[in-house]
């Protein structure tokens, strides 16, 4: 399984990501902050301390995105 190794938070709820495989892109979280888990990413300075984490990217309170949605996200974009 590929591991994030790189995850750089950028305007409009997108992050730059970078795979260990050398998958690189833009993920787009805006579809998914309807959903009531990822309320809390739409306060933008909390937004942008996601970080990459085992198999993803994690925020402080536990939000996450495994790397097999990110993944799919950007070469399906």
């Amino acid at each position: 399984m590929d591991k994030i190794v790189k995850a750089v938070p950028l305007d409009d709820y997108r992050i730059e990501i970078l795979t260990s495989s050398g998958i690189s892109g833009i993920f787009d979280v805006k579809p998914y902050l309807q959903g009531s888990a990822f309320k809390e990413l739409v306060d933008e300075s909390y937004f942008r301390t996601v970080r990459p984490a085992h198999y993803g990217v994690i925020w402080p309170h536990e939000q996450d995105f495994s790397a097999d949605t990110i993944i799919w996200d950007i070469q399906n974009a």
